[in-house]
């Protein structure tokens, strides 16, 4: 019964999964050097952190399904 319950659950785990887990990781660098540039680019800033929010995320759901 055990055995069957777990054959019947199927992993979502794509390839792509992995390009979205480094492109938060690019984001969260450049989100990282703009918050610590003393010559802040607000609209940069901001749509990083809008950006990065969607991409965390996407990934917290996406881990999930796994």
């Amino acid at each position: 019964m055990l055995l069957a319950e777990a054959a019947a659950t199927t992993s979502t785990y794509t390839s792509f999964d992995i390009y979205v887990l480094i492109f938060t990781v690019v984001i969260a660098i450049g989100f990282i050097r703009e918050l610590i540039n003393p010559r802040r680019n607000l609209f940069a800033l901001g749509f990083a952190g809008v950006a990065l929010f969607v991409f965390a995320f996407m990934d917290v759901v996406m881990i999930r399904g796994w």
